[in-house]
């Protein structure tokens, strides 16, 4: 590795050994806004799903999830970079399918995050109403956090680590202090009910795809453990760690919290609880009226500002996660250089710039056309996330069988062919499922959902064009980095 440029314009270097275990698994779980995942969506589910047999579903896709992870994580060991889904898409099925795969994943992570926004502009807008009387749009928030975002983004990393530490402890400890305050006093009208909730017979119930669609959609971002591979300490014991501890924690958390939740309602009763709340319009009723009952009035007023620091450690995980795609892309020549440029604190402050205006690009026309930002942003960017976030495992699970066959770095054949074998089988199930119920998904009609279908089908493809213009400039682009093997083993470079 050629020696960083003491000049601060020609510096691209990320900072090497600024993060560990713990401060991955925050930027994990601040990408998934716990709170909101759970206030947010998990009302849907309850009413239009498998009503008590959401808490299974999230396991299952924490299996699904685990066994993609098993060829991810291996593959992790071999190739370092901060484009995760590209370096590995890139050794595995070649530069052009992978940079169409990288365009993939910047969508993923910015139509999500501006969704994301447009719910924070709501949240603020009422709490700001509530209790200051100043009546200002939601986009005008939305704007504000974007810039502080930002700045947030150009500091180092630890220091973001450390912000979102604080901000994921408080949404999820109000959560589990429901939840464990449930379990210990024996559940609702009709106990814990074990059985309605994880039976084969509960998890078949009703719609199931709506719910495995929806947990989907809150496990994403778990993945991000790879991004900050080039920054964190130790990265062949700190990613493999992490991802593993962030799939489980994901899974067990959402599981066992919406458990609690149907237990508090009684599973005969949450279905109706749920359609009454998506009826009238405030899906967050289900959430907020439970937990208020049970804690006291006082939770109502804290889970309003914590929706709102959840929302916020949300952005600024995919902002970071971007941020980095943006810098290796730039780094590798298929993105203009400068994109690779980071600053003194080994921040890619010229990333962060650059992402930071794809996400006012995203909110304003939402703003100037009038729109509802819950029903059209929050929706349309989570469906889109939910559709390329799973032809990103696809493509990665594919990748990671065709590298080890081709390359003999790692002949264990579980970690190199079944489970990614398997994980495809089913995330080929989990795409069939989104498609069926993409309009329940995102809220609208059938020509939307198509639109939106075509919108993710089309970055693929421009982006493999791109990756044809581009190709990078032999000798000095540079590849996703290759370790754990001898370099003569990698596949040739396309």
């Amino acid at each position: 590795m050629t020696q960083q440029s003491s000049d601060p314009e020609h510096r691209t270097h990320l900072r090497q050994g600024a993060v560990g275990v713990a401060g991955i698994l925050f930027f994990v779980f601040s990408a998934q806004a716990p709170l909101t995942g759970v206030a947010g969506t998990l009302p849907v589910p309850l009413g239009l799903g498998n009503a008590a047999g959401v808490p299974a579903v999230y396991l299952v896709v924490g299996v699904m999830i685990g066994l993609f992870s098993v060829g991810f994580i291996t593959m992790s060991r071999h190739v370092t970079d901060a484009g995760a889904f590209y370096a590995y898409i890139s050794h595995g099925l070649g530069r052009r399918l992978a940079v169409g795969a990288s365009q993939v994943a910047v969508l993923c992570y910015c139509a999500v995050q501006a969704g994301m926004y447009g719910l924070y502009g709501v949240v603020v807008e009422g709490l700001v109403q509530r209790y200051a009387s100043v009546d200002l749009p939601w986009w005008l928030w939305a704007v504000a956090t974007i810039v502080l975002v930002q700045l947030l983004g150009s500091l180092n990393i630890e220091f973001g680590a450390k912000l979102l530490a604080v901000l994921v402890v408080a949404e999820t400890s109000l959560l589990l202090v429901f939840a464990a305050y449930e379990l210990l006093s024996g559940g609702g009208p009709e106990g814990l009910a074990f059985t309605a909730s994880f039976s084969p017979t509960a998890l078949f119930a009703g719609a199931p795809g709506v719910a495995v669609t929806f947990a989907i959609a809150c496990v994403l971002g778990f993945e991000s453990t790879a991004i900050y591979a080039k920054e964190a300490k130790d990265p062949a014991r700190t990613i493999p760690r992490a991802t593993y501890l962030s799939v489980a924690a994901i899974s067990v958390f959402f599981a066992f919290v919406s458990w609690m939740f149907v237990s508090f309602y009684g599973p005969s009763k949450v279905q109706g609880v749920a359609l009454d709340a998506l009826q009238s319009g405030d899906a967050t009723a289900v959430v907020f009226g439970a937990v208020t009952q049970t804690l006291g009035g006082w939770a109502t007023d804290v889970m309003q500002v914590l929706l709102a620091t959840s929302l916020i450690a949300g952005v600024l995980a995919f902002h970071n996660g971007v941020n980095r795609y943006f810098h290796s892309l730039g780094a590798a020549g298929v993105l203009p250089r400068w994109l690779s440029r980071t600053n003194r604190q080994g921040a890619p402050y010229a990333a962060s710039s650059v992402q930071t205006v794809i996400a006012i690009a995203m909110v304003i026309p939402f703003a100037l056309a009038g729109a509802d930002p819950v029903l059209t942003l929050l929706t349309w960017g989570g469906g889109v996330g939910v559709l390329a976030l799973v032809l990103l495992y696809l493509l990665t699970s594919l990748s990671v069988i065709v590298f080890f066959r081709r390359t003999g770095l790692d002949r264990r054949r579980w970690n190199t062919l079944i489970a990614p074998l398997a994980s495809i089988v089913l995330l080929l199930g989990a795409a069939t499922l989104a498609l069926e119920n993409f309009t329940t998904l995102i809220s609208a009609s059938a020509t939307t959902a198509t639109v939106l279908e075509l919108t993710v089908v089309a970055v693929f493809v421009g982006g493999i064009v791109l990756g044809h213009l581009r190709p990078g400039v032999a000798g000095t682009s540079p590849e996703p980095s290759l370790r754990g093997g001898d370099v003569e083993d990698a596949p040739a470079r396309v």
